[in-house]
């Protein structure tokens, strides 16, 4: 495949053009294909979109503290942004994937997308170093823009909800896993102090399973959509 329209939307050409095909590589493509997945490139991408947007936080946000600069990277760097970013940019159209995912929607995933923005970043980091990565987190999370409710991520939401109620800090159990390792779904649940459940969630991580488990306690408790 021609990567040269994708290249000039992400403002990078790569010196080695394999970094990119592998970054668009979905784990089910490489499974059927006996070749190597994007999942190595989308855990690098995850620690260098963190570092590039804890960086700009940092600077452009001098009074605000460390609990204040988490919840703006937690809506920055979120699945749905991510997702919205890969759009933009028409990762979907360039992943590699089998035609079982590509049957029931894979393109249009939030989470493939997410992933996938991820492993590009990755790749250009690779290829390029840090200020090529960075201009293209820069592209990505497009001014870096968050609105007051978007800033408090659904766990925040629930611990200060609950801290305001006077209880404790609320813990998240993994309790389940299902599917092939290149489409593991992990199930979450949400705990008050006292061990009563408030809610569960799913997602393609761990992370994402929790910040779902506690969506679902907030609409519970009627404070969220």
């Amino acid at each position: 495949m021609n990567y040269q329209g994708l290249e000039r939307t992400i403002g990078h050409t790569f010196a080695d053009p394999a970094l990119l095909e592998l970054a668009l590589t979905h784990p089910s493509y490489a499974l059927a294909h006996k070749c190597q997945d994007n999942q190595r490139l989308e855990f690098l991408g995850d620690a260098v979109l963190e570092i590039c947007v804890s960086r700009v936080l940092y600077h452009r946000y001098p009074k605000l503290r460390e609990g204040q600069l988490t919840r703006k990277r937690a809506a920055l760097v979120c699945e749905a942004n991510l997702a919205r970013a890969a759009v933009r940019m028409g990762l979907g159209s360039y992943l590699k994937l089998d035609r079982g995912e590509e049957v029931v929607g894979g393109r249009e995933n939030p989470s493939i997308l997410a992933d996938t923005m991820e492993a590009v970043i990755a790749a250009v980091y690779l290829d390029g170093g840090m200020d090529e990565a960075a201009a293209l987190v820069d592209l990505a999370m497009d001014g870096y823009k968050t609105s007051e409710k978007g800033d408090r991520d659904a766990k925040s939401a629930l611990q200060e909800y609950l801290q305001a109620l006077g209880e404790e800090t609320p813990t998240y159990e993994i309790v389940g896993q299902d599917g092939p390792p290149h489409a593991r779904v992990f199930t979450a649940r949400v705990l008050r102090a006292d061990g009563t459940e408030l809610g569960q969630g799913t997602g393609a991580r761990k992370q994402r399973a929790e910040e779902a488990a506690a969506a679902m306690a907030l609409r519970a408790l009627g404070k969220g959509n």
